[in-house]
């Protein structure tokens, strides 16, 4: 059972990096003491991010030059950040002030209706299908990017882990930094029960089947990820390999078609897609590793995105050791698109 929105915490909590930017000033320097916001941080992205408008090349060169201390010492760029640590920012040339003044520019709220839990610790929310969850790649902005500015009170948001940006469902955010640690933890120990739906093409027989496979990451020429299976020698331009495990659990025949249900052992990048289109059983609306004639067949009968659903997830609370069961509903264009096919197969 999905538990119910909690209240934030008051703005008056939580610190606001533009406050921290108006104390650095040209004429002295600035004494700042971290917190559990920013513990873990290195030091070169604590200060990308509190200095916001200065050029990363002179951040570095402060760094380099020893200007920037922690604790009175000199550290390097990779230092990590621990609580409590007071840290020397040197007088800086930058109208920081600049980017504070200007006022806040009104952010529509995308998610407040996809929560599906939330505590002081974590978030999580019903990813919608089309949306990454953080940018790059040609994404100015993904789920992650959405919360910081639909939220500037909050001083922690971090993804616990990742879903593909056509894939829906459960993603957990920590809020605390001890929240995350543990969730990665118990992410390690395979502590986490994570439930997938998805449609495949094939008529698939058997009842439970556990799927062990070597995955291997690597880029096309176009500089596009991708991931492959490792047959007989690796690929020498691989970035790495990784063992795969999932089980999946047969659901219902639609015809051609075949709802399963996969259960995560491991997390690696593209597994279910690329598990399941190398056993012949590719996702449908897949477009790395899909039937790609298929899928514009089922584009024009109303399957518009790829049919993998992150259906629920059994954990512990990471602080207070509380069972959660986190449930993502079948997103509504895929539940409609199911009726149509039992209809028409008459299951």
């Amino acid at each position: 059972m999905a538990h119910n929105l909690q209240e934030f915490r008051s703005i008056g909590e939580m610190t606001n990096l533009s406050k921290i930017s108006n104390e650095i000033s040209e004429s002295s320097a600035a004494m700042l003491t971290i917190d559990e916001g920013s513990v873990g941080q290195r030091i070169d992205n604590y200060l990308t991010k509190t200095l916001k408008g200065v050029p990363k090349s002179h951040l570095y060169r402060i760094l380099r030059s020893g200007e920037v201390r922690v604790n009175k010492k000199r550290i390097d760029a990779t230092y990590k950040l621990e609580m409590g640590d007071l840290v020397r920012i040197p007088p800086i040339r930058a109208k920081v002030a600049d980017h504070t003044e200007e006022p806040p520019k009104q952010v529509t709220a995308k998610f407040e209706q996809s929560v599906i839990f939330e505590d002081d610790a974590m978030l999580v929310l019903d990813k919608p299908a089309g949306m990454a969850v953080h940018g790059g790649s040609g994404v100015s902005r993904g789920v992650i990017e959405q919360l910081r500015l639909e939220r500037p009170q909050a001083k922690f948001l971090e993804l616990v882990h990742r879903l593909d940006r056509e894939t829906s469902g459960v993603l957990m955010v920590g809020k605390k930094r001890s929240a995350l640690v543990a969730l990665h933890e118990a992410m390690r120990r395979n502590q986490m029960d994570k439930r997938y739906l998805m449609l495949v093409n094939g008529h698939w027989k058997e009842k439970q089947k556990k799927v062990t496979l070597m995955l291997q990451k690597h880029s096309l020429p176009n500089g596009e990820r991708r991931v492959t299976v490792v047959n007989g020698r690796p690929n020498p331009n691989a970035e790495d390999e990784q063992t795969s495990e999932t089980i999946f659990h047969f659901k219902q025949h639609f015809g051609d078609y075949s709802l399963l249900e996969a259960q995560l052992i491991t997390g690696r990048t593209h597994q279910l897609r690329v598990q399941l289109a190398h056993l012949g059983f590719p996702i449908l609306g897949d477009d790395k590793y899909g039937d790609f004639a298929l899928n514009k067949m089922l584009q024009k009968n109303g399957l518009k995105r790829m049919f993998l659903h992150s259906a629920e997830t059994n954990i512990r609370h990471p602080l207070t050791g509380e069972k959660l069961n986190l449930i993502a509903p079948l997103p509504a264009e895929l539940d409609r698109f199911l009726k149509k096919l039992a209809i028409e197969n008459k299951v």
